[in-house]
C-alpha cells in the first residue's frame, strides 16, 4: 500500500478510525444538552424567584455554567462527562469554560504570562473569532433587510 498517495491515506485514515456510533452518540449529546439547558432554565427561576431582575439573572446563570465548568474541568470530571455526552457538553458555555480551564492547567507550569497569558485562549480563540465574525455578518444583514424593507432599525 502506498502511504504517499492520496488514495493510499485515506485508506490508512478510514482503516484505523473508530467507528462512531452516530444515533447513540446524538442520542446522548441531546440528553446531555437537553439536561444542561433544563438546569439553566432551574437556575434562571431560583435567581428571579430570590428578587433579581431577569436579565441580571441570566447573567448569573452563564456565570454559574462557567463555574461549574470550570471546578468540574479542574478535578477531572468535565472530560469524563464529555466522553458520554459528546456534543452535548461541549456546543454550550461549558465547553468554552472547559477549553479554556484546560488550557489554564496545561501551561501554568510556564508561568503566567508566557504559560497563561499566551496559551489561555489557544482552543477557544477562534471560536470567539469566528462568533464575532457571524455576529458581525448577522448584524450588517439585519440592518439591509430593515432599510429594504422600509422600517425603522432598532
Amino acid at each position: 500500500m502506498d502511504i504517499y498517495s492520496e488514495k493510499g491515506k485515506k485508506r490508512l485514515i478510514k482503516r484505523y478510525t473508530p467507528k462512531t456510533k452516530l444515533f447513540k452518540t446524538s442520542i446522548l449529546a441531546f440528553i446531555f444538552g437537553g439536561t444542561i439547558c433544563a438546569l439553566g432554565e432551574a437556575l434562571r427561576i431560583l435567581f428571579v424567584n430570590l428578587g433579581l431582575e431577569d436579565k441580571l439573572a441570566v447573567t448569573l446563570v452563564s456565570l454559574s455554567f462557567v463555574a461549574i465548568a470550570s471546578v468540574l474541568t479542574v478535578i477531572g470530571l468535565f472530560d469524563r462527562i464529555a466522553r458520554h455526552a459528546g456534543a452535548g457538553t461541549l456546543v454550550p458555555i461549558t465547553g468554552f469554560s472547559n477549553s479554556v480551564t484546560s488550557e489554564a492547567m496545561d501551561s501554568a507550569s510556564e508561568g503566567y504570562v508566557l504559560g497563561v497569558g499566551s496559551k489561555i485562549f489557544t482552543v477557544a480563540g477562534p471560536v470567539l473569532l469566528y462568533g464575532t465574525a457571524a455576529g458581525v455578518v448577522y448584524g450588517i444583514v439585519y440592518f439591509i433587510a430593515k432599510l429594504i424593507e422600509g422600517g425603522a432599525v432598532r
